[in-house]
């Protein structure tokens, strides 16, 4: 097997711009930083509770438990995926490798087509909250919240657009100052639980069991939603080619910001049900963190944790913008859409025509969500159908590994475990989600959930033969560490990066840009 970096013959005086991205942008604490941000802890539960509780009930953190738990076996999958196949792409690589190509472009897909969606689930709650913090009077002002998401999103695409390292800086930023405002608030919460009268119920340990999720339906649409909130923390394989020690790092981020906001989403539902009464949540479904927040510190509470959901979404519009300019850069790498999307920019190496289209589509998204109905409506709707597409490419990714490693699965009680066992158990887990919740679902969830990614299919025949290279992909190599019989020369690196030739006397290293 060639190398990654093999001399080009030298009588080949025909080699075209590469279109790399930026090798080391990222460090390996900023990986988890991203996956952090990418899942949103404070947006996703001043956005997502509200929801869960009306599907849930008290059911809600068993909700929260028992998909984090199958969540977690998904990110090991990340993880031991991402060591075999550093890909931009993440799952629209390893799927293809794995499974198969078709079923590689779906995930693919489903990811972009799940994050453009969030484009509006996104700005909303930016454009919601930064009106809250100015005007009130203004928080069902859909054009006006519209227009202020809007603004945020432009930002943020520029941030994305001008670098990894000014994406990373500002990612920093936000997130830790977010962070540090939900740890310290989940404190205070878990303090004034414990010591003060409150309009909700006592905590129960019940409250993280079955009890409360049984009769029809009601657990599937709760692990959808759990689904969403956790969602994004994968943010961090997509930036696995960026990333310093990539093939390693990348992955455990995501394990480690699983972690992460597991408690934080916790903590925070059962301090939203001791505190708040049904009718509070209700009332309040859009901003339930700024309640809550004056709950816990009354006068100056509501308006800090507004801050932090304002932060935590701008991070998150940011983070959701890496995810699918990514997917599309390796894309068009492989010529799977235009390859157009597959270019970078000459000096920020960021994927330049994927931005900004996606800035564009999310643009005209924005505008017509005014025609949609209220926020709450536009939002409930764009999670569960978000939901649906996150438990499509989190299943076949969890099938992968199992498929990939099949080999060394019974070398060790590790490898069964954290490569077999639990990443199986999230596949099927995922998998059930999304079959069950079919039928329950309105009409609008589905046909956006499901006939998004159907749609797929269109630019998969459109490009099936200028992409033989994607379609005609060696299998996933395990990393020699992990197999013993593998040879020590091993290219981390897919190859539609790196492509050998035919000829085995010759070093030449061909590229997908040549073909």
């Amino acid at each position: 097997m060639t190398r990654v970096g093999s001399p080009v013959a030298p009588d080949d005086q025909s080699t075209p711009e590469r279109h790399d991205l930026q090798a080391g942008g990222v460090s390996a604490a900023g990986s988890i930083v991203m996956a952090v941000a990418g899942s949103a802890p404070a947006y996703s539960i001043a956005a997502t509770t509200a929801t869960l509780v009306g599907v849930a009930g008290l059911g809600a953190p068993a909700a929260l438990l028992w998909c984090g738990i199958p969540m977690l076996g998904i990110a090991w999958a990340f993880l031991y995926l991402g060591r075999a196949d550093v890909n931009a792409g993440a799952a629209y690589s390893w799927v293809a490798r794995a499974l198969h190509p078709a079923l590689g472009f779906l995930s693919g897909w489903a990811l972009v087509i799940s994050a453009t969606i969030f484009m509006v689930a996104g700005a909303l709650p930016a454009g919601a909250m930064t009106v809250s913090l100015f005007d009130p009077s203004q928080a069902d002002n859909v054009p006006l919240i519209t227009s202020v998401g809007a603004v945020w999103f432009v930002i943020m695409a520029a941030c994305v657009y001008f670098g990894v390292h000014i994406t990373a800086r500002a990612q920093w930023i936000m997130s830790t100052i977010e962070v540090g405002i939900l740890v310290v608030f989940a404190a205070l919460a878990l303090f004034r639980a414990a010591t003060t009268t409150h309009d909700g119920p006592d905590f129960s340990w019940e409250w993280l069991g079955f009890s409360h999720l049984a009769g029809p339906g009601i657990f599937v649409g709760a692990a959808l939603i759990a689904a969403f909130y956790y969602w994004g923390w994968d943010v961090s394989s997509n930036l696995n080619e960026e990333t310093t020690n990539g093939h390693k790092s990348a992955g455990a981020a995501g394990l480690i910001g699983v972690g992460i906001v597991f408690v934080l989403f916790e903590v925070f539902t059962i301090a939203t049900l001791i505190m708040l009464s049904q009718e509070q949540i209700e009332a309040n479904s859009a901003n339930i963190l700024s309640v809550l927040g004056d709950v816990i510190w009354p006068g100056l509470g509501g308006k800090i944790l507004i801050i932090a959901v304002a932060l935590s979404t701008i991070a998150t519009l940011e983070t959701t913008l890496i995810q699918v300019t990514r997917s599309l850069f390796a894309m068009g790498r492989d010529h799977t859409i235009p390859r157009a999307f597959g270019r970078v920019h000459p000096r920020w190496k960021t994927p330049t025509f994927a931005t900004i289209v996606i800035l564009v589509v999310s643009l005209l998204l924005f505008v017509g969500s005014n025609f949609l109905g209220s926020v709450g409506e536009i939002m409930e709707n764009a999670i569960l159908s978000i939901g649906l597409q996150i438990a499509f490419y989190y299943t076949l990714a969890g099938v992968a590994v199992v498929v990939a490693y099949r080999r060394v699965l019974f070398q060790s009680v590790k490898n069964f475990l954290l490569i077999g066992l639990w990443p199986a158990a999230g596949a099927v887990f995922m998998g059930w989600a999304f079959f069950a919740s079919i039928p329950s679902n309105d009409a609008i969830v589905n046909w956006l959930g499901i006939g998004l990614i159907v749609l797929g299919i269109v630019p998969l025949a459109l490009f099936y033969r200028k992409a033989k290279v994607y379609y005609s992909r060696r299998p996933l190599e395990v990393p020699p560490e992990l197999d013993k019989k593998a040879p020590a020369d091993v290219d981390l690196r897919s190859p539609e990066q790196v492509e050998t030739l035919p000829d085995p006397n010759t070093t030449a290293v061909t590229t997908i840009d040549e073909k």
